[in-house]
């Protein structure tokens, strides 16, 4: 097996950080896949008439993960504690 046909795995974040700092990257990371979304699905409905229901799907996922982690982030602030994060992205090529 060649390394193009082979799952890689890079470190996105790693580190402990503020829960001003954590909700920073985290809501970022957030709201450029949710804009990714809308923008594709925006895209396809102009494009083909046709609404992209994977993509509605995967915005209500990352909106409730948001939420989510907005909670955890408070909390950590309230707490006066840290926030450790790590972030590790898994890339596997797949035929079309």
């Amino acid at each position: 097996m060649n390394k193009h046909t082979q799952t890689t795995q890079h470190q996105l974040i790693e580190g402990v950080f503020s829960s001003e700092d954590a909700r920073s990257i985290l809501m970022a990371l957030i709201e450029y896949k949710i804009q990714f979304h809308e923008q594709d699905s925006w895209s396809q409905k102009e494009r083909f008439g046709i609404t992209d229901e994977p993509g509605a799907r995967r915005i209500s996922e990352l909106q409730t993960t948001k939420a989510n982690l907005v909670d955890v982030i408070d909390a950590a602030g309230l707490a006066h504690k840290r926030l450790a994060i790590q972030c590790t992205i898994e890339v596997t090529p797949v035929p079309e």
